[in-house]
Order: C-alpha cells, then sequence, then structure tokens
C-alpha cells in the first residue's frame, strides 16, 4: 500500500479519536434526533446549487479552448469531486481533466491547467472573505495571523495570475529562474507542474471574464456559507451567522490534509475546533459534524454514482494519460 495512503489513515484515525474523545456515542445520537427535517432538504437543494454552480463556472474557464455543454460539464464534475471524496492521496484531482479530455479535444495538461486556475480562484475568494471576517469576530490571535499570511499569498497567485495575463514573456522568465534554482531531479518534474500552470492561466486573457469568474467564485462560497448556516437552524444552534464564515474556512484548511477516503476525521476535527470558538458544547458541536458530512457525502455520491456509468474511468489509465501528456 502507498506510504501516502497509510499516513492519510493513521491521520483520519487520529482525528477521529480526538474528536470522539470524552464523548458518549449516545449522546451524539440523542443530538441527531432534533434535526429538522425541513432544513435538510434545503440544505440538500443548496449542495445541489453549489455543484451546478461549479460545473458552470468550469465551462467558462474552458470555453477559451472548447465550448463544453452544461449537461456533459454537470456530468464530469458530478464524477470528478466523488473521485476526489473517494480516491485517496488527492489522486482524485485528475479525474475531472482525464475525463472531460475523453470528451472533448482539450488535453488533459490544459484541463489540468484549469482546476488550478480554478484553485487560485477559490483561495483569493475564501481568504478574502476571511479577512473580511476577522474584523468582525473575536478569534484567536493563530486563526488571524495564519489567516492573513494565507490572504497575502493567495493575493501574490493571484497578482502571478495577471502577469501571466498582460505580460506572459516576464512570467516564464521568472518561471525558469525558480526552476534552475532547484536541485536538477526536482526541476523535471517542477517544470512539468508548471507547464500544466501555464496552460491553465493562458486561458483567462479577458479582464472581464476573470472579474466575472472572481464574483462567481466568492458567490459560489458565500452559498456554501448559506448552506452552513441553514443546517445550523435544523440544529437549532442559536449561532450568529459569522459563525457560518468561520467554519468553512476551517473546514476548508482541514479537508486540505490528505486523509482517508470521504475526508473522515479531519472534517469532524474541523467542525469541533470551528464550533467550539462559538461556546458550541463538544457533543453537539460532533453531532452537527456528522450530520454535515453525512449530507455533504449524499449530495457527491448521488450525483456521482448517478453520472457514472456515462464517465468510466481506471486510477491507472488517468496516471497513464498524465504521464504520456507530460512527455509530448
Amino acid at each position: 500500500m502507498n506510504k501516502k495512503i497509510i499516513l492519510g489513515i493513521l491521520i483520519s484515525i487520529t482525528l477521529v479519536y480526538l474528536s470522539f474523545k470524552g464523548i458518549h456515542l449516545q449522546d451524539v445520537i440523542s443530538g441527531l434526533k432534533n434535526v429538522q427535517l425541513s432544513y435538510v432538504i434545503f440544505f440538500l437543494l443548496i449542495g445541489a446549487l453549489v455543484q451546478y454552480l461549479r460545473s458552470y463556472r468550469w465551462g467558462i474557464i474552458l470555453q477559451p479552448m472548447e465550448k463544453i455543454d452544461q449537461l456533459s460539464l454537470f456530468s464530469v464534475t458530478s464524477v470528478g469531486f466523488l473521485a476526489i471524496a473517494a480516491i485517496p492521496a488527492r489522486i482524485g484531482e485528475l479525474a475531472r481533466p482525464y475525463l472531460i479530455s475523453q470528451k472533448s479535444s482539450i488535453k488533459m495538461s490544459s484541463a489540468l491547467g484549469t482546476i488550478i486556475v480554478e484553485r487560485v480562484l477559490d483561495s483569493f475568494s475564501v481568504l478574502t472573505i476571511a479577512v473580511v471576517v476577522l474584523f468582525f469576530t473575536d478569534l484567536p490571535s493563530w486563526m488571524i495571523k495564519s489567516s492573513i499570511i494565507f490572504f497575502m499569498i493567495a493575493l501574490a497567485m493571484f497578482g502571478f495570475m495577471l502577469l501571466m495575463i498582460f505580460n506572459r514573456e516576464t512570467a516564464l522568465k521568472l518561471i525558469k529562474m525558480t526552476v534552475q534554482k532547484l536541485p536538477r531531479k526536482f526541476a523535471h518534474k517542477t517544470d512539468e507542474l508548471i507547464r500544466h500552470f501555464i496552460d491553465g492561466f493562458q486561458i483567462v486573457t479577458n479582464i472581464r471574464l476573470l472579474l466575472y469568474l472572481i464574483f462567481l467564485s466568492a458567490f459560489i462560497w458565500l452559498t456554501n456559507v448559506l448552506s452552513i448556516y441553514i443546517l445550523f437552524l435544523s440544529f437549532g444552534f442559536n449561532l450568529p451567522v459569522i459563525a457560518s464564515f468561520v467554519l468553512m474556512i476551517i473546514l476548508i484548511v482541514g479537508i486540505a490534509i490528505p486523509t482517508a477516503p470521504g475526508f473522515i476525521g479531519n472534517w469532524h476535527f474541523a467542525c469541533v475546533l470551528g464550533l467550539s470558538l462559538f461556546g458550541l458544547a463538544k457533543v453537539e458541536a460532533l453531532s452537527f459534524a456528522v450530520v454535515y458530512h453525512f449530507l455533504s457525502m449524499i449530495v457527491l455520491l448521488v450525483f456521482g454514482i448517478g453520472f457514472m456509468p456515462f464517465n468510466k474511468f481506471s486510477i491507472s489509465d488517468m496516471k497513464k494519460k498524465m504521464n504520456n501528456t507530460s512527455t509530448n
């Protein structure tokens, strides 16, 4: 078994232990009985909307290379996000680029570049929201400092994206200077990643389109915030809206850690940590985490499994095509 997979499973086990430490399982189950079904249905509908918005945004990023119909985009996005959750060691990130290359003339390397564009847009949007939230919340100093640091990194990434748009040659020179300073064995792999990076940024050449994508990214994450607040209401929690923002930010950081499939452990620990900042009892926070995780996975499973027959692939084929693309 891959060492990264083993490490991820061990991290998940540790975080599950920490999440459930000092908690009686019966208390968690009792907390689930208070959940109001009407809010749960609303949450699921919002989850489906977010999935659609992500596929729609991806279509806009892909459009300069080839216009893909929305049904295909939603189909590939659904299977791709299921793969991210189900396949360990973040290998699932390759699923969408691989699948869209099977349905279009877009090369897998260019499609992978669009995923990087998405990550930059998401990071910039979330961290901008995080910095704004800091002005309205009395959070621990470690969280404030780390948020500011990550925001500055995201701002630098965004600035480089603009550089790629308006002065591509200068950006390429900076990249080559960086690669040359790396050890030879790492430089080759880094060069491959950079080419994918450049492919993605070549797509965003229209400043109006870029601004629209930023707006759309912010809207996607604000919709996520709404879904969290709706779930607060389903539990009857008397928490401020700002708690939804904080929980979303902490959860994003938490699930970025490669763990066992399905974000088991890190999702729950992040929720308990985030809600503890607002004085919520650990048992209530854990009950919320269990339901939040379960419902989120339901959305991924329903759409992912539903579209799976139309998007068949294997991990070995994905890796093989990625390697072939990198060497061309």
